[in-house]
């Protein structure tokens, strides 16, 4: 899979990615406007990381 390193991590995204694309891109809703930043929706979740925002999200 093109999205993750070989560890099985996901790729650094950039901190100004728009959250839409993620959503978009693995499926989840993360329930805040599409147009906000990766970095600002990182704050709001105590400054973790995205791969395990994305974890939380499937759980």
């Amino acid at each position: 899979m093109r999205d993750r390193n070989k560890d099985g991590q996901y790729r650094q995204k950039r901190a100004d990615t728009k959250v839409g694309n993620i959503e978009a891109k693995y499926g989840v809703d993360f329930g805040v406007r599409s147009d906000m930043e990766l970095g600002t929706l990182r704050k709001r979740l105590g400054d973790k990381s995205l791969t395990q925002i994305l974890k939380d999200q499937n759980k």
